[in-house]
């Protein structure tokens, strides 16, 4: 594994009871998406273990004290649309100061390219620490051209959140980022044994936006 690539894999019975679900072609879109939004506050935790503190003076009912707030600049959250809305809540809940970015890129099924059709993050990214929102990693072109996005406008930390990942996507991260100076890192629920001629997770999930929000 490359330096500037970590890949974390969560270890829990809960994410894996929820993720069991998740993959059930028998889950309807109400309960598919509340449950996408429990993992991801499961997966935000493990993915904020590094986020940025300084030290404050609170009084407590009995005397002072010394905690900790995040510290600026604040971090930023950027779901790409659309499956990665299904994300937010559950992300924002853990950390309800952030504030939130937006990237809408699709890929074009038959030659797997992709391609941006909006773009709402801010111009400089400097000092942040931002969170990409994105349920499935399966080829990974989508999620590179979203950090390569980021890591021009000057942003240092990227960490990916996935509800799955697949091993050809982890590949593409790797040579992307390997010897860069960026640290980029990927949290997910679970990584998956391959892809298929279509580019799809397997076993996989199924199309995290449909899945989500229907056939559209």
């Amino acid at each position: 594994m490359s330096e500037s690539l970590s890949i974390h894999v969560a270890d829990h019975p809960l994410v894996a009871h929820k993720l069991t679900t998740l993959r059930d072609a028998r889950t309807d879109s109400p309960t598919f998406r509340r449950l996408a939004d429990e993992l991801v506050t499961l997966l935000a935790y493990e993915a904020t273990r590094g986020i940025r503190v300084e030290q404050v003076a609170v009084s407590t009912p009995v005397a002072p004290a010394i905690g900790v707030k995040l510290a600026d600049p604040r971090p930023l959250v950027v779901p790409i649309l659309r499956a990665g809305l299904g994300m937010l809540d559950g992300m924002v809940r853990l950390l309800p100061t952030a504030e939130v970015g937006f990237l809408g890129m699709i890929r074009d099924e038959e030659t797997l390219t992709v391609s941006t059709y909006a773009d709402r993050v801010p111009a400089d990214l400097s000092g942040r620490q931002v969170f990409v929102l994105d349920p499935m990693l399966a080829t990974g072109g989508t999620l590179v051209d979203a950090i390569d996005l980021l890591l021009g406008r000057g942003a240092t930390e990227v960490t990916a959140l996935c509800l799955l990942a697949a091993p050809e996507g982890l590949d593409r991260l790797r040579s992307a980022y390997a010897g860069r100076a960026a640290r980029v890192t990927v949290v997910t629920a679970g990584l998956d044994e391959r892809l298929n001629e279509k580019g799809y997770i397997v076993p996989g999930l199924g199309d995290a936006g449909d899945r989500l929000y229907g056939v559209v």
